[in-house]
């Protein structure tokens, strides 16, 4: 892109509303696998007694948890996939388009 079309991106007030928007479920994203990563390590600091607990023969409770610590992670990565492909791609055509 030309200086002179990055300059009418960057000055278009649509352009502001996609960062701030993008920025807003990013972080919120962001802070829920925060907690629930940490949560788990601090389950695993501070309460091993609990994720000891057997589940069947040969499974304790960490592993399911762990496991959905993981998936988790995917379920997150996947929620903001559909978020930018959805929404934030439409919305960066429109500011492009508008800026040619």
């Amino acid at each position: 892109m030309s200086g002179d079309v990055v300059s009418r991106v960057k000055a278009n007030p649509k352009f502001a509303e996609l960062i701030a928007k993008r920025n807003k479920y990013s972080w919120t994203l962001a802070i829920l696998m925060l907690v629930i990563y940490y949560g788990f390590i601090l389950l695993v600091a501070f309460d091993k007694q609990f994720l000891a607990i057997k589940i069947g023969a040969t499974i304790t409770l960490a592993f399911p948890i762990g496991l959905g610590v993981i998936l988790s992670a995917i379920i997150i990565t996947g929620l903001y996939v559909l978020r930018a492909n959805n929404v934030y791609d439409p919305m960066t055509r429109a500011i492009v388009e508008d800026a040619r």
